[in-house]
């Protein structure tokens, strides 16, 4: 399930015409049959905004996307899932996981901090552990990624784009650098380096077919998890 899919061209479109939150608004409603929350309605006002433009700077224009992608069997959702191929022609997807954080503070878990949520401060994963782990369910059980003469080389990032880091900011100390490592944290400090990480993965563009595939592909454990 998912609350939105589309081109990149029309996310920039409906991001314009400032209709995507409440395309994706109607789109829970059908799903749950309720309204989201105003908090959720809000973050998907900034945050989808924010990450269009990213997209336009990228030159990311023939891409697919995922918005709102929910995991099978769990709650969780993906906050977007942009799709192409790089410059070899090889398909590809990146995880981006969405963050309106402002600040955190360190926690005592594994890759756990914290930070204002729901209300409160509250303990929460890592952005970059949170989208590794989306990255990890994936990889082992949609058949896009693991299945296939050339299954779907995936990546993951997380974007805080209301984030300015500070001197040996929490965001990354040195206990987080393995998740940092596989799955970078960009702060609105690092609008360049986002930019160059997704271009990197998606420069070739053409990214309906894999959309498409992605779609329609199954929920099936991979040999390798078996």
């Amino acid at each position: 399930m998912k609350l939105y899919s589309g081109s990149t061209a029309q996310l920039f479109e409906d991001t314009a015409r400032n209709q995507i939150a409440g395309k994706l608004v109607q789109a829970f409603l059908t799903h749950f049959g309720r309204r989201p929350g105003d908090a959720e309605v809000a973050s998907w006002q900034n945050s989808l905004r924010a990450l269009a433009l990213t997209f336009q700077r990228s030159n990311l224009n023939d891409h697919g996307v995922l918005l709102e992608y929910k995991l099978p069997l769990t709650s969780k959702r993906l906050d977007c899932l942009i799709c192409g191929h790089d410059e070899p022609r090889r398909p590809q997807a990146v995880i981006i996981e969405l963050k309106q954080w402002d600040s955190c503070e360190e926690s005592y878990g594994e890759n756990l901090m914290q930070t204002w949520v729901g209300g409160a401060i509250r303990d929460v994963l890592h952005p970059s552990a949170q989208a590794l782990g989306y990255r990890q369910f994936l990889e082992d059980g949609h058949t896009a990624f693991h299945e296939g003469e050339m299954p779907v080389s995936l990546s993951a990032c997380a974007f805080l784009h209301n984030y300015t880091p500070v001197a040996n900011d929490t965001l990354y100390l040195p206990r987080y650098e393995q998740v940092l490592s596989e799955a970078p944290s960009f702060s609105a400090s690092h609008a360049e380096e986002l930019s160059e990480f997704l271009e990197s993965r998606l420069r070739g563009g053409d990214g309906m077919p894999v959309l498409q595939r992605i779609e329609e592909g199954k929920y099936r454990a991979s040999k390798k998890l078996m």
